[in-house]
């Protein structure tokens, strides 16, 4: 029960920081009343109605059937990112984008240091892989430790770091590209670990564990990649 407070808690608090966010952009980029309830109101429906979709189809076990081809990654992860790519793309000109502290987008990245911690209770509690955690192969819990670093380095910087920003957000997307290559390939290819087969717990598979394939790493992917965007067009106009 404790490990699917830590999820949820955790779930309702990026969604609390992305709400505020979104609320904060718009106030920022939309001059007329009306039009600033309508875009909060979309934004709060849209997260609302992906975490619905989350949620039924994680507990109907759909997602907990492991068999190939990964329905996490096809349901959950392959939606989401095909939105980000869309969404970023139209909106990269948009005035909103830049309204948003450089700071702010970088120091969310921190949320990254507790789902790892929190990925190790869940193999004590049998609900997660080692592999795919700090006690495997995954090393995100370092790289989201670098993140209130390079806060602190923006926010002492008369002028900010562009270049610097622009790689640690690149190293962030390949770091989150290696945990998703571990989650398959411990499910579909363990002998790659020296192991002939791997029990991968199909517990992960249901809710409010799907969260973190579904929503927790998403975000992750949508801030970096709005950071680099925001950088580049920085960088255009100067």
């Amino acid at each position: 029960m404790i490990l699917k407070i830590a999820y949820l808690g955790l779930t309702a608090m990026m969604l609390i920081i992305l709400l505020f966010v979104g609320n904060y952009t718009i106030n920022k980029s939309v001059s007329e009343h009306k039009a600033k309830i309508k875009k909060k109101g979309i934004l709060a429906v849209s997260l609302l109605l992906w975490q619905l979709y989350i949620y039924l189809l994680a507990t109907s076990g759909f997602l907990a059937d492991f068999s190939f081809p990964p329905r996490f990654v096809l349901f959950t992860i392959l939606p989401v990112f095909i939105f980000i790519g869309i969404f970023l793309t139209r909106n990269k000109k948009m005035k909103w984008i830049h309204t948003i502290p450089p700071i702010w987008l970088t120091i969310y990245q921190s949320f990254r240091v507790i789902i790892e911690t929190i990925f190790v209770y869940s193999v004590s509690a049998g609900i997660l892989h080692k592999n795919v955690t700090i006690q495997g192969y995954n090393y995100d819990l370092v790289f989201a430790f670098t993140a209130p670093c390079i806060a602190f380095i923006i926010y002492k910087s008369k002028q900010l770091p562009k270049q610097l920003l622009l790689w640690w957000n690149y190293l962030g997307l390949l770091v989150i590209a290696g945990i998703i290559f571990l989650f398959i390939t411990t499910i579909y290819f363990p002998e790659l670990y020296g192991a002939s087969s791997t029990v991968f717990p199909v517990e992960f598979g249901l809710y409010p564990y799907a969260l973190v394939p579904g929503f927790l790493m998403p975000s992750a992917v949508f801030v970096h990649v709005l950071s680099i965007i925001q950088l580049k067009n920085r960088a255009i106009k100067k």
